[in-house]
């Protein structure tokens, strides 16, 4: 029974790890599939207002439930505190690597922009340069 609770709080931190995973790229993947965009606008909220406000995130909750039931301890920190800083950037540079994540979103979200424009303007011009009863 313990193997199972274990199982689950691993696959919750996988999920974690795809959460961020995606909230870096998402806005990158949106430029191929444009109509993810918003679920990648609605992760990056997220984020901020977990960052910002200090709302709980319902995935270490989980994760914490599961490890507790396996009987382990639960995360004495964030998901991003106890998995992520300290392994992908240096601990005392969280406010670095926040900038940097900004920064990407923002790039990613300006080539989503550009190329939608590139998309409709294209479309227009097809739709122009067909002469009317010709398709």
């Amino acid at each position: 029974m313990d193997t199972t609770w274990r199982v689950l709080a691993g696959a919750v931190a996988g999920v974690h790890y795809g959460y961020v995973g995606y909230m870096v790229s998402g806005g990158f993947i949106a430029w191929r599939w444009p109509k993810t965009i918003w679920l990648h606008i609605v992760a990056v909220i997220w984020a901020v207002l977990i960052i910002t406000v200090k709302i709980p995130c319902p995935l270490t909750a989980l994760q914490n439930n599961f490890r507790e039931k396996a009987g382990e301890r639960p995360l004495s920190d964030s998901f991003i505190n106890t998995y992520i800083r300290g392994t992908f950037y240096p601990t005392d540079q969280q406010n670095l690597a926040r900038a940097l994540t900004g920064l990407v979103i923002i790039v990613s979200w300006v080539g989503f922009a550009r190329s939608q424009r590139r998309r409709k303007a294209s479309h227009v011009s097809v739709h122009r340069a067909t002469p009317v009863g010709h398709v």
